[in-house]
């Protein structure tokens, strides 16, 4: 089972591949692929991430752009004939986790720089 918790929007969701959630509103168009942050990451086994979430990568498309249900507030102020009644509806995006994968690790050997002629003149 493989697993990724992910960060968007100021909150954390734990997502999985083919999963559709909802989270506050994405500045991307219907149908777009965009790519969330990793927090943590398990894959197959007891393996868990955390050091090396550069290698992570958390694919999701858009599926549409929808608004929560609409909350009432009201404001009232006793012994002043005060009272004041407003809405909201948060803008949402739902979205569907396409992929999660882990990348090779890139190793970071480098190899020595060869010598040229100019090198052995130098030292002659």
């Amino acid at each position: 089972m493989t697993y990724a918790i992910v960060k968007t929007g100021g909150k954390q969701y734990r997502v999985e591949e083919g999963q559709s959630l909802l989270v506050e509103r994405l500045p991307a168009d219907e149908g777009a692929k965009v790519a969330l942050e990793p927090l943590l990451y398990r894959g197959d086994g007891d393996r868990v991430e955390m050091d090396d979430l550069g290698r992570v990568k958390v694919e999701a498309k858009v599926v549409r752009h929808e608004r929560g249900p609409k909350l009432r507030v009201l404001k009232f102020k006793p012994k002043k004939r005060s009272k004041r009644r407003t809405g909201h509806r948060q803008e949402l995006t739902r979205i569907e986790v396409t992929g999660i994968k882990l990348q090779a690790k890139r190793s970071r050997a480098k190899a020595a720089p060869k010598k040229t002629e100019e090198d052995t003149e130098d030292g002659a």
